[in-house]
Formats: C-alpha cells, sequence, structure tokens
C-alpha cells in the first residue's frame, strides 16, 4: 500500500512539474521584446547560431534567447522518430538573455518546445541531404505536424535555414550525391530550399548557404570551413550568424558593429556583405566585387 501511495506521489509531482513548465511559458508573452529562436537541428545549427549571433543582438541593441536541440548530424527523419517515441535523444543548449550557454543532456523535442515562448522555431535537414528535394517532402510534413501540435502558442512562426556547400576536395561520403562538386551541391540546395520554402508553411528563410557561396566569391575563397563541411571557427561561423541576425531582425548587418576577437576586420567586412547580399538575394551567388585580389 505503502508503494503504491509513493508510486501515485511520484506520478503527481512530474505531472505538476510538466504543467508549471508550461504554464511559466504560457506567462511569457511572444510579444515581450524578447525574440526566442528554437533550432530542431545539428552541427551545422551548432555552426550558425551558438557563436556571435548573441553579441550581434546585443551591439544591435536587441534582446535575445537562443535554443538548439542537438544531436550531430541529424536528418528530419531521425527528428520525426524521435518526436514519435518521445526519445530523450538531444543535447539541448540555450544561451540565455544574459549570454550564458547551459546544457541539458537527454532532452526531449516535446519538452524543448514548451520550455519557452518561442517566437521562431527553425528547421533544417542535415548536409548530404539538403539538396534532395525528396528527402524534404517525406520527413517535414510530420515534423512540422508534430511541432505545430506540441507549441504554447499558435503565433509562433516557422523557419527553414538553408545549409551551405561543402569544400572542393572535400571528404565527406554525402558529397558524392553532388559528384563531388560544390556548385552542383550549392544550386542542388538553393533550388531545393525555394521549393520547399514556398509550400507556404514557413515565414523566414535562413540563406546561410548562399552566404557562405557569397563569401567564397572574395579573396578568401574556398576557405570557410575547417574539415571541408563545417564552418571555419571563426569568420565562416560569423558569416552564418550575420545571416541569422539581418533575417531575423530585418536590420542590415553591415552597420551592426560586432566583430569576434579572433576575426579580422576585412574578414568581418566581408562576411556582413555576404550575408546581407544573400538575404537580398537568397538563392543565386552575388559576387563580392568590393573584395577581389588587386591584379
Amino acid at each position: 500500500m505503502i508503494k503504491v501511495k509513493q508510486v501515485l506521489v511520484f506520478g503527481f509531482l512530474i505531472v505538476f512539474f510538466l504543467n508549471s513548465n508550461r504554464l511559466n511559458a504560457q506567462n511569457k508573452s511572444l510579444d515581450d521584446g524578447v525574440l526566442r529562436i528554437l533550432a530542431i537541428g545539428n552541427s551545422f545549427s551548432e555552426d550558425a547560431i551558438e557563436q556571435n549571433l548573441y553579441e550581434l543582438a546585443k551591439a544591435g541593441k536587441k534582446k535575445i534567447v537562443i535554443g538548439n536541440l542537438y544531436i550531430g548530424g541529424a536528418p528530419l527523419s531521425l527528428h520525426v522518430s524521435n518526436a514519435k517515441e518521445d526519445k530523450p535523444a538531444y543535447r539541448y543548449r540555450k544561451i540565455n538573455l544574459d549570454g550564458q550557454m547551459s546544457e541539458k543532456a537527454n532532452e526531449r523535442l516535446s519538452e524543448a518546445l514548451i520550455d519557452e515562448a518561442w517566437d521562431y522555431i527553425s528547421f533544417q535537414q542535415a548536409s548530404p541531404l539538403s539538396g534532395d528535394y525528396d528527402s524534404y517532402a517525406k520527413d517535414l510534413p510530420p515534423l512540422y505536424d508534430y511541432v505545430t501540435k506540441h507549441i504554447l502558442f499558435p503565433e509562433t512562426k516557422y523557419i527553414l535555414h538553408q545549409t551551405w556547400a561543402y569544400q572542393n576536395g572535400s571528404s565527406h561520403e554525402g558529397f558524392v550525391r553532388y559528384n563531388r562538386s560544390q556548385d552542383s551541391m550549392y544550386r542542388a540546395i538553393a533550388n531545393t530550399s525555394h521549393e520547399v520554402f514556398n509550400w507556404g508553411n514557413f515565414d523566414l528563410l535562413i540563406p546561410s548557404g548562399t552566404a557562405v557561396q557569397n563569401a567564397r566569391s572574395s579573396f578568401v575563397g574556398d576557405n570557410f570551413t575547417r574539415d571541408g563541411y563545417h564552418l571555419n571557427l571563426n569568420y565562416g561561423r560569423f558569416v552564418a550568424a550575420c545571416t541569422w541576425y539581418e533575417a531575423l531582425f530585418h536590420e542590415n548587418v553591415l552597420n551592426n558593429t560586432f566583430l569576434p576577437l579572433k576575426v579580422t576586420y576585412v574578414e568581418g567586412e566581408i562576411a556582413r556583405a555576404a550575408a546581407h547580399k544573400a538575404v537580398e538575394f537568397p538563392y543565386a551567388v552575388t559576387v563580392l566585387k568590393d573584395f577581389q585580389l588587386m591584379n
């Protein structure tokens, strides 16, 4: 009898705790001056939003909370499986209003969705499939359906994160899908993201892929990754963060004063220009004519 009571009390406490989290999030208005974004992602969302985005927002006098549900290399199909089975499969990283990052292991998608009053939730495909339209058509609808049914506010908006093509010569096994051609991979990513965004389910496209490709047109060349596919830890990641900043806040990142410590002034100018042009023209490369080598 005592054991039964203990189980009942324990079950009550779990329900109370979950309901308290939901009520706490519901008490946070979406229109409270803080932009809250959650990425359902992988290492490419780690590259894009876990460094520099908070600092760019702070320099622009913006308040932001950044969440990233991380599983390295995760495709949409894995997120669908995790959602259906409510698996505690994620490393949930969050940057709070003060810029401090925390990490919670074994997080569930269902729990993260009610952790904050998210203004935006971002979806992205694993990099080898980022130019594969059929993979989106198969797995994005059930994941999108799950998310929309578990969020706290119907006003939450949705992002499609367009990721980047690999460096030429990359050893990534997924590069074979694109005949080991960066140009072919970029064009597939651009075309696929355009088609998927036009489904009408998304409010915002973040063209990190086009921004990186723009940056590669500068004198820095094809040197924006650290291993052939993940972004360079300094100026590479800064390109992606600048793209997110301008797309999220609708403010010209060229006017933002933040510069990471290990990024040179010129590298910063290239990153901002590449991001700005990508947001303006998200599906085509803009050559950065002001950043070419002099003959």
